[in-house]
C-alpha cells in the first residue's frame, strides 16, 4: 500500500499539472459583466402636449442597460469577441426601451478582430448612433439631448394628423447585420454596415450605411450615411407609416473642438425620402468644466418640408452634470421644446446615474 505521504505528493503533482494546463486558457479568455442604471424625477412637457406631467422615469442621461462582453485570444493577433446587451427601464423594471422591444436590443453579436480590423455578425449599433451621441454634449440622452430627441424621438402627443416623426429612421441598432470596423489610421476609423433583408428578391429590409470617426488631440470629426427601408427590430408605425414613406436616405457631418476651458460641438444633416418629405437638422453644443462637473448646453433645429408645407422644431437644453465618483454622477436638466403650430413645452429633471 502507498503511504499517506506518497498519496499526498501524487495529488499535489496532479493539481500542479492541471493548474499549469488550465492557466494559459484562463489567461486567454475574458468575460465581463457591466451595466448602467439611470433614473430621474421631474416634469415633462414636449411641444404639442396639452399639459405637463410629473414623472419618475428611467434614462434621463443614458438608457439603462446591462450586458456581457467576452473575448478569447486565438493567437497570432486574432481574437474572438461577443456582446450581449439588454436595455431596461429602471423606474419599473420593465425589459427594453419600449413595449415589445427585443431582449438584447443593444447588442447580440459575435465576431473576429485582428490587425485587419474587426468583423461582427448579429445585432449591433447602427451607423447613425456613434456620430449622434459623441458629437453633442448630452451624449445618448433620449430625454434631454436636443439632437437625439429630434433624430430619434417622435412627438407622440401631438395632433396625430400633424405628428412630428423622428427625423432619422432605421433605429439606433440594426438586426441581421454584418459590420466591418477598420483599424485606426492616425485617429481615423470607419464602420461599414449591411443589414440582410432575409427575403426573396427585392422585398427584404436591406439597409446599408457607413460612418467615419476621427479623434486627434482636441479636434474630433465625424460623418455618416445610410439608406434604410424600415425600422428594426420592429416595424414601428409612428415613423414611416405615419408619414407614408418607405425609404430614407440620410447624411450627417459633425465636429468638435476642446479648448480646455470649454468644448464646442456642431452638426448638420439632411434626410430625403421616396415621397416629398425632407428634413434638415442643425445642432450646436457646449460643455464647460466647472468644479467636479460640467455645465452643458445644446440647441437643435429641424426644418421639415413635407408636400409644400414647412414646419420647424426647435429644442434647447441647459444643465449641470456633477461627478460624485468615477462611476456615479447626479444631474439637473432644463429643456424647452417648440414646434410650428403647437404650444411650447418645458421640462426639467433631477437624476442619478451609476455604472457598474
Amino acid at each position: 500500500m502507498q503511504s499517506k505521504n506518497t498519496k499526498f505528493k501524487q495529488l499535489a503533482l496532479a493539481a500542479a499539472v492541471t493548474g499549469a494546463l488550465a492557466a494559459p486558457a484562463m489567461a486567454q479568455t475574458s468575460v465581463t459583466v457591466s451595466g448602467l442604471v439611470d433614473a430621474f424625477a421631474g416634469s415633462v412637457r414636449y411641444a404639442g402636449d396639452a399639459s405637463s406631467k410629473a414623472v419618475l422615469n428611467s434614462g434621463g442621461m443614458t438608457t439603462s442597460w446591462f450586458g456581457f462582453k467576452g473575448t478569447e485570444d486565438l493567437g497570432g493577433g486574432l481574437k474572438a469577441n461577443f456582446q450581449l446587451t439588454s436595455f431596461f427601464q429602471a423606474d419599473s423594471g420593465t425589459q427594453g426601451r419600449f413595449p415589445g422591444d427585443t431582449l438584447f436590443s443593444r447588442d447580440a453579436n459575435v465576431g473576429l478582430a485582428g490587425s485587419f480590423g474587426e468583423v461582427s455578425l448579429g445585432r449591433g449599433l447602427a451607423p447613425n448612433f456613434l456620430p449622434m451621441i459623441l458629437f453633442n454634449p448630452f451624449g445618448d440622452s433620449f430625454n434631454f439631448s436636443p439632437l437625439v430627441l429630434q433624430h430619434q424621438v417622435p412627438l407622440f402627443n401631438a395632433d396625430f394628423s400633424k405628428r412630428f416623426a423622428a427625423s432619422v429612421a432605421g433605429d439606433t441598432g440594426w438586426s441581421n447585420q454584418i459590420k466591418y470596423t477598420t483599424p485606426s489610421f492616425g485617429g481615423l476609423t470607419a464602420n461599414l454596415h449591411y443589414q440582410f433583408g432575409e427575403a426573396a428578391g427585392n422585398n427584404g429590409k436591406n439597409n446599408v450605411g457607413a460612418n467615419v470617426l476621427y479623434f486627434n488631440g482636441p479636434l474630433s470629426l465625424t460623418a455618416f450615411y445610410h439608406k434604410v427601408k424600415v425600422n428594426n427590430p420592429l416595424d414601428t408605425p409612428d415613423l414611416q407609416t405615419t408619414n407614408g414613406y418607405g425609404e430614407q436616405k440620410a447624411w450627417f457631418v459633425g465636429g468638435g473642438y476642446d479648448f480646455g476651458v470649454a468644448k464646442l460641438y456642431a452638426t448638420y444633416d439632411k434626410t430625403t425620402h421616396d415621397i416629398a418629405l425632407e428634413d434638415k437638422t442643425a445642432s450646436l453644443g457646449l460643455s464647460v468644466p466647472v468644479g467636479a462637473g460640467k455645465i452643458l448646453a445644446g440647441y437643435a433645429q429641424t426644418k421639415r418640408s413635407a408636400g409644400g408645407a414647412d414646419v420647424k422644431r426647435q429644442t434647447t437644453t441647459v444643465g449641470y452634470d456633477y461627478a460624485l465618483s468615477k462611476r456615479t454622477d447626479v444631474y439637473a436638466m432644463l429643456m424647452n421644446d417648440r414646434l410650428t403650430g403647437f404650444d411650447a413645452g418645458n421640462s426639467f429633471g433631477l437624476g442619478i446615474r451609476h455604472g457598474f
